[in-house]
């Protein structure tokens, strides 16, 4: 319910602004956009129209920038920032986090980078530089630098005086980080454990190990995967000598399992995850075209393999009225299990020590399935067309193929996977395709011989 009151809000908010733009009403937009917080701003810009987006951006407060780029999907957040000046993104990045002003900066051009962290005081230009060497999918590209270090050695008391004297926490922040002399990392202390502790205990008496770090290399769905399992609101970023570079929170974490979530739901479509909905049609048609290009050459493929029966399909009308079923059914049954696997690589349940079994499973299912659906759909043909022999057919042709689905929809997605190509990009096409031009060799196959 909350949600719907929430988008409602969104919606008319939209509505009034775009009515006020109209209007040439820019006055009163710039004090509505004043009163809304950055997050509904950014909202309000991905929904407006790009003729829209450039007059709303312009009524912006500059001090709010920063907070509304950090909001923005990356086509949009791209397309404004490649309108500002070195100086203003400069400006505008302060009080970003470390990790955003990077991802920021990986979309400009080198020399417009460059210029951008030559605006940088020493400090925070050290720290976006050591992000953007990092790789943007691993924990090194997700972290952020604003840690809280202590030592060891010290008493509690003397933790909670230093927190009072920096006067504020990092936001998201539920331990302090323990290093030695050499900065490596050798435990942590929980925030509830420095409330609930004697004032005169030492931290290495009561810290936890430091075990659970996240090696600055590991991939970020791993990542997300580690924080799901075990709960972790923060965790520490180690190099591989065991120093302490940064943390990872939870904010961070949800960003990731959101985009991973929008990429294979626009994979299956062959679109970006961040494609902007009003982006210029030149480009969006673009895009789509290539897409397009390789389902047609698929299409291709099981067109050719009706051709090779032609003659057949001459003689008796009542196979060209059927011929579409058995690979329509394939491909629905194929694409479950294709979710289904794509699904389990994400989640690290698929691996070379199961992945036996769940193929065998998957064709026991197809087996199960081609049976139950061969002997309802034959006894259909058999009812509609009088023909027992077309029935046995497509029977057959049937079970064939929803076997093959069941087995293809585990292979597919595995293989791709081994050859770094996006299961949830090409498996969904690449199955469709297989159940096509089995389905109608089958099917068509049998029917030349038979009848």
């Amino acid at each position: 319910m909350a949600e719907q009151i929430e988008f409602d809000q969104a919606h008319q908010a939209l509505q009034e602004v775009t009515e006020a733009l109209e209007n040439g009403r820019f006055v009163h937009v710039r004090r509505q956009l004043q009163d809304m917080e950055p997050e509904d701003i950014a909202h309000l810009l991905e929904a407006s129209p790009r003729k829209s987006r450039e007059v709303l951006w312009q009524l912006t407060d500059p001090e709010d920038y920063g907070e509304i780029l950090d909001e923005l999907s990356e086509d949009v957040k791209d397309d404004l920032v490649s309108r500002m000046a070195p100086e203003m993104l400069a400006e505008a990045t302060e009080g970003m986090d470390t990790d955003d002003v990077a991802y920021v900066l990986r979309s400009l051009p080198d020399d417009v980078s460059r210029e951008v962290l030559s605006q940088m005081d020493d400090e925070e230009r050290q720290r976006v530089e050591t992000a953007l060497s990092y790789a943007e999918d691993t924990a090194g590209g997700l972290m952020n630098t604003d840690v809280i270090t202590i030592r060891g050695d010290v008493d509690i008391d003397v933790v909670l005086r230093y927190l009072r004297m920096r006067g504020e926490l990092p936001e998201a922040t539920d331990a302090l980080y323990v290093i030695d002399a050499e900065n490596r990392l050798i435990g942590e202390l929980s925030l509830v454990t420095v409330l609930t502790t004697q004032p005169d205990v030492r931290v290495a008496e009561v810290m936890e190990d430091a075990d659970d770090a996240i090696e600055v290399t590991m991939k970020d769905s791993d990542v997300a995967s580690l924080f799901e399992r075990r709960n972790w609101v923060s965790a520490p970023v180690i190099d591989e000598n065991q120093h302490l570079v940064g943390r990872i929170t939870i904010d961070d974490v949800v960003d990731v399992i959101r985009e991973d979530a929008e990429h294979s739901m626009m994979s299956m479509a062959g679109l970006d995850d961040d494609e902007d909905t009003f982006a210029p049609v030149v480009k969006s048609a673009r895009k789509r075209s290539v897409w397009l290009g390789a389902n047609v050459l698929a299409a291709l493929a099981a067109a050719s393999v009706s051709n090779m029966f032609e003659a057949t399909l001459d003689q008796m009308a009542a196979i060209a009225v059927l011929m579409t079923i058995v690979p329509s059914m394939g491909g629905v049954a194929g694409n479950q299990t294709v979710a289904l696997v794509i699904r389990g690589l994400a989640l690290g349940h698929i691996g070379d020590a199961n992945k036996r079994e769940l193929l065998m499973k998957e064709a026991a299912i197809g087996f199960l399935n081609g049976i139950m659906w061969a002997l309802i759909i034959g006894g259909i043909v058999v009812a509609w067309k009088g023909n027992w022999m077309l029935g046995g057919i497509i029977s057959a042709a049937m079970m064939t193929n929803l076997l093959v689905a069941g087995i293809a929809g585990v292979s597919i997605p595995i293989v791709l996977k081994k050859m770094n190509i996006d299961p949830a990009l090409a498996g969904g096409m690449a199955l469709t395709t297989v159940t096509d031009v089995v389905g109608l060799s089958v099917f068509l196959g049998l029917a030349t011989i038979l009848i």
